[in-house]
């Protein structure tokens, strides 16, 4: 038998398929801001100053793009503590992927960084939302209430 609930299965994929494309979105502007603030700051300081104090802005951004539009939840002082272990997967991920296009599978290493950036998503994609949604929350389309990922997302404030 099916689900009790008419296109309820079909709803929930319609759901994670959007957060996928606005954790996606994010990324894209990330990438940009990150981009765009390291062109700013690098004429007044050290490249890998300006890369870095771009890197950190970026994060901070994407931190807060992902919380509130991405998945639709609270920021919170541990969420935004965790939240560097994103980045951390996706230079693993990306850095293991880019030596083994290039190395065992002989691709090009000008195009090998942009296959293991697209392999990373996901990685990245799972962790985030491990550590910016609530547990027992439910995913997209959750029932709201007290201790739900809509009652959570009432509050706006970094606590």
């Amino acid at each position: 038998m099916g689900s009790t609930r008419p296109g309820g299965a079909r709803d929930a994929r319609r759901a994670r398929l959007a957060e996928i494309f606005r954790f996606a979105l994010v990324g894209g502007v990330n990438t940009g801001t990150f981009f765009g603030c390291y062109l700013l700051l690098h004429p007044w300081m050290p490249y890998f100053a300006a890369y870095s104090l771009a890197f950190l802005l970026s994060m901070i951004g994407s931190f807060f793009l992902n919380t509130y539009f991405t998945y639709r939840t609270r920021p919170t002082w541990k969420k935004f503590a965790l939240f560097p272990l994103t980045n951390v997967t996706n230079y693993l991920v990306q850095s293991v992927g880019l030596y083994v296009l290039v190395t065992w599978a002989g691709m090009d290493d000008r195009i090998a960084p942009l296959v293991a950036a697209v392999v990373a998503i996901p990685f990245t994609y799972l962790i985030s939302q491990r550590i910016l949604v609530p547990r027992g929350s439910g995913r997209p389309g959750a029932d709201s209430g007290p201790g739900s990922e809509t009652d959570e997302r009432q509050t706006s404030r970094l606590a």
